[in-house]
């Protein structure tokens, strides 16, 4: 994920701004250099927070997103 779309992300649920706590940055010697690859998307206004995987993040509600891991996917 590139950190520039923070500008433009919003909570799906209170549409407050997202802080980032990335874990995995791919090094500089990477096609994805400087992109988080692995993390955390968290809002401060609510309660949530969104995981990033293979530099993907997963925007889903909570609800959503328990149904899909339910679901095995």
């Amino acid at each position: 994920m590139r950190t520039d779309l923070l500008d433009i992300l919003a909570c799906p649920v209170c549409r407050g701004a997202l802080t980032l706590d990335g874990e995995t940055i791919a090094p500089d010697d990477a096609p994805d250099a400087g992109e988080v690859l692995t993390g955390t998307l968290t809002c401060p206004a609510c309660p949530e927070a969104y995981p990033i995987n293979e530099g993907i993040p997963n925007l889903l509600p909570p609800d959503l997103r328990d149904a899909e891991a339910a679901a095995g996917r």
